[in-house]
C-alpha cells in the first residue's frame, strides 16, 4: 500500500486530493498520515471529508478515518461507476475543490456522470466558480476531459448555499503542450454581487478596467456584471468578488479578488487586475495556479505535457511529488527565459 504523508511540501489538503483523485482512478489503495499537518486545525474538514465521500462514492471505494479532524485515513478504491450524485459540504466549504478531487477519476467512469455540488462557490483559499468556468474547464477539455458545468446559485462564506451542476463523460486523456501562449486577444470577466446593491458589482468592474487600461492593456475588455434586485435575489450571500482572464491565441490567464466586509469594491477590482497584469508579464501561458491543478490530469494523459507558468508555487511543487508518489509518473522543472518556468509532466497513459 502506498503511504503518502500529508505533511509534506504545503501541508494542506491539495495532498488529500491529489491523492485519493489519483488512487482512485488507478485502482491503487494508499494511506494518508499527517493529514493537514501544516495548518492551524490540522485533520479533515467538511470540504475534505465531502470530497473523500465523493470521491469514494464515484469508485465503490472502502475508507477508514473518514470523519473530521482525522488526521490518517486509508483509502482502498473499487471499480469506477458513475451515475448521478448529489454531494452537500454543509458549509461554505469549497466546491471547486471537491470537484478538483474528482476530476482525474471522471474521464474513467463507464457512463455520463451528473452531479451537483453545494457549499461555497466563491470563498477565500480556492479558486472561485468563475475561475474553474473560464480558465480551468477550457484547458482540462484540452487534455480530452468530457466536462460541462452549470452555475444555480454561489455560495459565499460564511453561509454558503451555492449549487453547482457538473456533467461528465468517458474519455481518453491525451497530453498538452502549452509553452507559447502567442498574442493577447481580449479580456474578459465577470464582476458579481449578492445580497448587496447592484453598484458594488460596477465598481469593482470599473476599478478593474480602469487598472487595466492605465497599465496599458489595449485589447477589448469584456467585464459582465451579475447582480440581483431583492426580490429576485436567491442567494445566501452577502457576497461579492470579481475574475478576470486574459485570453491568448493558445492558453487563457486568471486572476480574481473577493469582496469581503470594510474592503472597498474598488480595491477589490484592482487586487484582481493587478494579479492578472502580474500573470501577463510573466510571459508564461498559465498563470500560477493553473501549474498545479493539471497536475493530476497530466499525469493521467498518455504523452508528455509541456507548459509554462508564471512562477513556481509550493502548491505546484506538491502537487507533482504527490503525483510521482501515487501515479509513477516523472516531472521536470526549470527555468524558461522570458516565459516563467517550463513544466515537463511524463503521463502514464492511463485513460
Amino acid at each position: 500500500m502506498i503511504v503518502v504523508d500529508g505533511s509534506i511540501g504545503e501541508g494542506g489538503g491539495q495532498i488529500l486530493r491529489i491523492a485519493i483523485g489519483l488512487a482512485a482512478a488507478l485502482g491503487k489503495p494508499i494511506k494518508i498520515v499527517n493529514i493537514r499537518a501544516g495548518r492551524r486545525n490540522p485533520g479533515l474538514q467538511h470540504q475534505h471529508l465531502t470530497a473523500v465521500k465523493a470521491v469514494a462514492e464515484l469508485c465503490n471505494a472502502y475508507v477508514e478515518g473518514g470523519y473530521i479532524g482525522s488526521t490518517q485515513l486509508i483509502f482502498r478504491p473499487g471499480k469506477p461507476v458513475g451515475g448521478g450524485y448529489v454531494f452537500d459540504v454543509g458549509t461554505a466549504g469549497s466546491v471547486t475543490l471537491v470537484l478538483q478531487a474528482l476530476a482525474p477519476l471522471l474521464p474513467l467512469l463507464p457512463r455520463r456522470t451528473h452531479m451537483e455540488l453545494r457549499g461555497g462557490t466563491d470563498v477565500p483559499w480556492s479558486p472561485p466558480i468563475d475561475y474553474v468556468r473560464y480558465v480551468f474547464i477550457p484547458m482540462a477539455r484540452r487534455f480530452g476531459v468530457d466536462i460541462s458545468i452549470e452555475l444555480v446559485r454561489r455560495g459565499h462564506y460564511p453561509r454558503g448555499g451555492g449549487i453547482v451542476r457538473v456533467e461528465s463523460g468517458p474519455g481518453k486523456l491525451r497530453a498538452v503542450e502549452t509553452i507559447e501562449r502567442g498574442g493577447l486577444r481580449t479580456v474578459k470577466g465577470v464582476s458579481h454581487a449578492v445580497k448587496l446593491p447592484s453598484h458594488v458589482a460596477e465598481r469593482q468592474a470599473k476599478s478593474a478596467r480602469d487598472t487595466l487600461i492605465g497599465r496599458g492593456v489595449a485589447v477589448p475588455i469584456d467585464i459582465a456584471i451579475e447582480s440581483y434586485t431583492p426580490d429576485r435575489d436567491p442567494h445566501l450571500g452577502p457576497g461579492s468578488g470579481i475574475t478576470l482572464y486574459a485570453e491568448f491565441e493558445n492558453s487563457v490567464l486568471g486572476a480574481d479578488s473577493l469582496g469581503e466586509k470594510g474592503k472597498p469594491a474598488e480595491v477589490v477590482g484592482r487586487e484582481a487586475a493587478e494579479k492578472l497584469l502580474d500573470e501577463i508579464g510573466s510571459g508564461a501561458a498559465l498563470d500560477s495556479h493553473m501549474g498545479d491543478m493539471v497536475v493530476a490530469i497530466a499525469c493521467m494523459a498518455e504523452g508528455t505535457t509541456r507548459y509554462t507558468v508564471s512562477k513556481p508555487t509550493l502548491h505546484m511543487e506538491t502537487a507533482l511529488r504527490v503525483a510521482e508518489m501515487v501515479a509513477g509518473c516523472r516531472a521536470r522543472v526549470s527555468r524558461a527565459v522570458g516565459r516563467g518556468v517550463l513544466i515537463e509532466i511524463e503521463g502514464i497513459g492511463a485513460v
